[in-house]
C-alpha cells in the first residue's frame, strides 16, 4: 500500500483522483484550501480509513511522510484564476517550491499537473510537448499560463539538481461530473445555460476550437504517467485529440437536453486561444497504450445528468 498526497484533492479533477487512488487500495491524504475547491466533493470518502482530509494552503510548506505526490491545487477556470491573480501565482510557483522541497526530503515521486495554457494561443496545431509555446507573459491570462510554465521549470531544475524523481503532464481541456455550476468553463457553461432554458453564450464566432476529455480519461493518464520508469520525466500532453468547435459543442448541448435555448454571440475575451488540440503521440508511446475512451457525446450525457440533478438538488434547498 502507497501513501499517495493529493494537493487540491478537493477540486474538480483532484476528487476524482482521490476516489480512484482509494479504490487502487492506496492510503490517501487530500490537501486544500477550499479556494476553489469543496468538501462535498470528497465528503463521502471519509469513511474510508485509508482517507485523510487535511485543510491547508501549498503556498505554505507541509510536512508528512509519503510515497508519491500529485501536484493539483491551483485554479485552473479562467474565473476563479483571475478573481486573484497573485494568488494563482503563487499557488503554482511557491506550491511547487513546498511539495518539490517535500518530495526530496521524503524521496517521493512528484507529478506536476501542468497544462495546456501553457502553449498559449498556439501557431503551431496541434501541439507537441517539444512546441514552446506563444503566450503573453504580461497578458490577463499570464496569472495562470506562466505559473504554470514556472513549475514546469522549477520540476526539471529540482529533478537535475537533486535527484527528485519528478513527472510532468500537460491536461487539455477537461470536463464531467463534479465540476461547479459557475466553474466559468465552456462545457459547464453552456450546460447550466441550456438545462435553465437560457441563451447559450458564445464568445467570438464560435468557430474557435478546444478538444474536450473526459476526467475518468485523465486520472488514467495521471497514474499511468506516475508508474512510469523514473528517467521518464514528461512534459506529456494527456488531453483528447477530438477537435470540436465551441458551435458544434453548443448544439450538440443542445440537442442532447432538449432545450429550446438560442445561442447569442458576445465578444472574444483578450488573449483567448483560437485553436486548442493535444497531440498525443508521445502518451500512447509512454503510457503504456493509454488513449481517450469516452466519445464527447457519452461523456456529455454524463455530465448534463449530473447538473441536472445537482440543479433540481439546488432548487429545492432554495
Amino acid at each position: 500500500m502507497k501513501r499517495i498526497l493529493v494537493t487540491g484533492g478537493a477540486g474538480f479533477v483532484g476528487s476524482h483522483l482521490c476516489e480512484y487512488l482509494l479504490n487502487q487500495g492506496n492510503e490517501v491524504v487530500c490537501l486544500d484550501n477550499y479556494f476553489t475547491g469543496k468538501k462535498e466533493k470528497i465528503i463521502h470518502l471519509l469513511d474510508s480509513k485509508y482517507f485523510e482530509l487535511v485543510r491547508h494552503d501549498v503556498t505554505m510548506p507541509y510536512y508528512i511522510e509519503v510515497d508519491e505526490i500529485y501536484n493539483l491545487a491551483c485554479p485552473a477556470s479562467p474565473v476563479h484564476y483571475q478573481y486573484n491573480a497573485i494568488k494563482t501565482i503563487k499557488t503554482s510557483v511557491m506550491g511547487a517550491i513546498n511539495m518539490l522541497g517535500l518530495a526530496k526530503r521524503t524521496k517521493a515521486k512528484i507529478l506536476q499537473a501542468s497544462t495546456s495554457e501553457v502553449y498559449g494561443d498556439p501557431e503551431l496545431h496541434p501541439q507537441p510537448e517539444t512546441y514552446w509555446g506563444h503566450v503573453n507573459p504580461i497578458g490577463i491570462r499570464s496569472c495562470y499560463d506562466e505559473g504554470k510554465r514556472c513549475a514546469e521549470s522549477l520540476f526539471i531544475n529540482y529533478h537535475q539538481q537533486n535527484d527528485v524523481r519528478i513527472k510532468i503532464i500537460r491536461i487539455f481541456n477537461t470536463y464531467g461530473p463534479k465540476m461547479e455550476p459557475d466553474d466559468g468553463r465552456v462545457v459547464s457553461n453552456f450546460i447550466v445555460q441550456a438545462l435553465q432554458g437560457k441563451d447559450i453564450t458564445i464568445f467570438g464566432d464560435g468557430k474557435q476550437t478546444r478538444s474536450f476529455q473526459y476526467v475518468s480519461d485523465l486520472v488514467e493518464g495521471m497514474t499511468r504517467m506516475m508508474s512510469t520508469e523514473d528517467s521518464f520525466t514528461g512534459p506529456v500532453n494527456i488531453g483528447n485529440p477530438g477537435e470540436f468547435t465551441m458551435l458544434e459543442l453548443a448544439q450538440e448541448i443542445i440537442r442532447i437536453t432538449g432545450t429550446k435555448s438560442k445561442i447569442i454571440h458576445l465578444p472574444l475575451p483578450k488573449d483567448d486561444p483560437t485553436q486548442r488540440q493535444p497531440d498525443i503521440t508521445l502518451a500512447k508511446e509512454k503510457l503504456n497504450g493509454w488513449q481517450p475512451k469516452v466519445p464527447l457525446k457519452e461523456g456529455l450525457e454524463k455530465t448534463i445528468t449530473y447538473f441536472d440533478n445537482l440543479l433540481k438538488k439546488e432548487s429545492t434547498i432554495s
